[in-house]
């Protein structure tokens, strides 16, 4: 059994703390488009969670495609996704300097390094 190439991304932003209800609600039945552009540009397993004292919000995904470029190019262009970007954007800020919101040239999220990994065996 061959398993596909990954890269995994982990990402961070501030979640403005009056927007944490509204953020968790929209979260909790997020748009069918959205989902189908993530899983059309090889986005696997994301999840993001909240640090509520320093209103951290931290995602991570693993991408299984081969572009990583061209497919975050990919979702930047879905309507669907920048619709919701319009919505989510509003709710946080961005560690970014000069970052004005998703999809643009400054990336919103910043994208963190990673310095540790153990893969484990499948059992």
């Amino acid at each position: 059994m061959s398993i596909p190439h990954t890269k995994r991304v982990c990402q961070i932003i501030k979640l403005k703390p009056e927007a944490e209800a509204k953020y968790r609600a929209i979260h909790a039945a997020v748009w069918p488009g959205v989902l189908a552009a993530l899983e059309r540009h090889h986005i696997a397993d994301y999840s993001i969670h909240y640090y509520p004292p320093l209103q951290l919000l931290i995602a991570n995904f693993k991408y299984i495609g081969s572009d990583y470029e061209a497919d975050m190019k990919g979702i930047s262009e879905d309507p669907e996704t920048q619709r919701w970007w319009e919505v989510t954007d509003g709710m946080q800020e961005s560690f970014q300097t000069g970052a004005t919101g998703s999809g643009r040239d400054i990336p919103w999220w910043t994208e963190l390094e990673e310095v540790f990994r153990f893969e484990g065996s499948s059992i």
